[in-house]
Parts: C-alpha cells; structure tokens; sequence
C-alpha cells in the first residue's frame, strides 16, 4: 500500500435550485419548504415523510467537506496523521472547497471512505459538472482510478464489508460500534440538513470530523484483519489516531479517546 492516504467524508443538503428546475411548473409559487417537500415525494418511501427523505446524488449540493490524511516512511512504520480538518460552505464557496480537494490528490493517495464509491464520489462528480469545477486528480487523470470499484486506489468500506453489497451494506455508526467507538455522540446523519438550514455549518464541520476519525480508525482494523498491516503497527497507528484525537482541541472527538486507547 502506498505511504500516503486521504480518508474523505462529505455532508450535504438537498440542491433546492437544481430541484426547482427539475420539477418546472410543478415548482412555480412554491417556498423552499414546500419545494423541498415535493422533491421527497418522487423518491419517499411509503409511510415516509416526503419533507425528510433522502434524494438522488445528483439533486445534492456539499456544505462540508472533511478530510483525514495519514502517511507512514516506509513498510513496518506507523500510519501518522498529518491533517485532520472539515470546511464548510460558510467559510468558503462550494467550488472553492472542490478545487482545494482535487489539490489534495495531486500526490495521488489511497482514497478511504465509508459509501464513498455509493454517494461522495457521485456527489462530487455531480458537482464539479454543475459548478465547472476542473478536478482531473479525481477523476483519475493523475494516475489513480478512484471510481474503480474493484481496484486498490479506493477503499470503500461500506463496499468492501459487505462483499461488494453482496450482504445488507452496514452503517458507519454499526461498524464503529463494533469496535467499540461511538460515531454519532456528536450528531447524526440525518440532523444535518436542519442544522445547515439553522446556519449551524460549524456543528456539521465537527460531525463531519467525527465521522472520519470513525472511518480512519475502521480502516486501520480492516487493514490489520486483511494482513495489509501488521497487527504491531495497527495498533501503533492506532495509538498515533488517539494521540492527534488527544491533543486535538476538538471537544466532539473526546468521547472517542478511550476506545480509540482500547484498540491500541
């Protein structure tokens, strides 16, 4: 495996533009809120709220965007963090956020997430087309296939868990559970288009960091149960994660410490 990793996560909110456009006249004289409602309707599950349900990548806009980097010198070394940091809309646009991402992949890095093959990297494909946001490192003109499902330059463990959906796909919060960590102390998936909506971005931002410690740290398991790592340096790498986590300044990523100690 390479000497560099980036472990993604993104938080997103429906596009209400995009959607507006999309259902034409149906949407003439509808506020957001009834707009937003009707959009839910074409994709609700039955008995389901149309004001809550989750729509197509295509119909979603990034408000934040969180990512871990990692490196280790060389094979028998330690994984070490070496940027953990979530950005949100507020502080800069949404094509500002996609530029400095592609950035990120310029030295081509193991991309790590957690359904990123079944939502992020559609959502941000989606978005460098809607915004013209050039991202050649992304889409692989740097040498590495990130979409590939199959290949070793993107590990998505959500799909690489669960035999490529060949079983139920797990949860991020079921697969830190079973290791003990607690993955939505902090907030849940489903608070954050409300909170977006509140103005509450740096909220998300912290949930958004939360999440990738989580899915850093289920990748460090995965990599030892696969023999990718050696269980020494797993733990190794295990205890660096709990150190940045320590001394991190971050109040939401505290109530992960002791487990992160526990797995070390």
């Amino acid at each position: 495996m390479t000497d560099r990793i980036l472990v993604l996560d993104i938080e997103t909110v429906p596009d209400l533009a995009a959607g507006r456009v999309l259902l034409g006249a149906a949407a003439e004289g509808l506020d957001d809120a009834a707009l937003r409602a009707a959009l839910g309707a074409r994709y609700a599950r039955p008995g389901e709220d149309p004001a809550h349900a989750f729509l197509k990548a295509p119909l979603h806009r990034v408000v934040v965007l969180g990512v871990l980097r990692a490196r280790r010198d060389g094979m028998g070394e330690p994984w070490r963090v070496t940027q953990l940091d979530a950005r949100a809309t507020g502080e800069e646009s949404e094509a500002e956020l996609l530029e400095k991402l592609d950035q990120a992949f310029r030295n081509q890095p193991v991309l790590v997430g957690f359904n990123t093959q079944g939502f992020d990297l559609p959502v941000l494909r989606y978005r460098a087309m809607a915004l013209g946001v050039p991202m050649p490192n992304l889409f692989g003109r740097g040498g590495r296939d990130y979409g590939h499902r199959y290949g070793n330059d993107h590990i998505d463990l959500c799909d690489r868990l669960s035999g490529h959906r060949a079983s139920t796909p797990p949860s991020l919060a079921e697969c830190a559970a079973l290791l003990g960590l607690d993955a939505k102390s902090f907030m849940g998936g489903a608070a954050v288009e409300a909170a977006a909506a509140e103005g509450k971005l740096a909220d998300v931002a912290a949930y958004c960091e939360q999440d990738v410690v989580n899915t850093w740290a289920l990748a460090l398991r995965w990599m030892m149960a696969t023999g990718l790592l050696g269980a020494d340096d797993a733990r190794a790498s295990m205890a660096a994660l709990a150190d940045t986590v320590e001394s991190s300044g971050k109040p939401q990523l505290l109530p992960l410490l002791d487990g992160l100690r526990q797995l070390a």
